[in-house]
């Protein structure tokens, strides 16, 4: 149920937000968190001696988003 309160001089009920509790946000933050990591090593490494995936494939596809970003990659 929702928190409502009535403000003064009005009758309407005023909806308030209710606080998400820390447990039910930290699983969501840390495979965000990991996920953004993820990208930012396709993005900024995935190539040469620390390549995962072989070919040159990942490196054509993140290509613009790399200069985008400030990595060199030439």
């Amino acid at each position: 149920m929702a928190n409502l309160i009535e403000t003064a001089g009005s009758s309407r009920p005023v909806a308030l937000p209710t606080p998400i509790p820390l447990r039910q946000i930290a699983p969501w933050a840390l495979f965000g968190g990991l996920l953004l990591l993820l990208a930012l090593y396709f993005v900024g490494a995935e190539e040469g001696a620390t390549s995962v995936v072989g070919g040159t494939w990942v490196h054509e596809f993140v290509h613009d988003g790399r200069h985008l970003l400030g990595f060199p990659c030439h």
